[in-house]
């Protein structure tokens, strides 16, 4: 487990899964919230973190996994 934290947390993976919650957490908060944020409302802050924390952790479990799996399994 240590391990996976570790690699999880390497540059590359930080800088690719951060890209990629970017453009799904944009795309979740205008599905969910995008009716109050055209209106002008206040949005959910809580769904709006976790709309882009979510992406980000799978990306990042997934990429983590990927790194330390045996090549063999692939």
């Amino acid at each position: 487990m240590r391990s996976l934290v570790r690699v999880a947390c390497s540059g590359k993976i930080v800088k690719n899964s951060t890209r990629i919650a970017v453009v799904v957490g944009t795309v979740l908060n205008l599905i969910n919230q995008g009716d109050v944020i055209l209106a002008g409302v206040g949005i959910s802050w809580p769904h709006l973190v976790l709309n882009y924390l979510v992406p980000y952790c799978v990306a990042s479990y997934s990429a983590a996994k990927n790194e330390i799996s045996p090549r063999g399994n692939r």
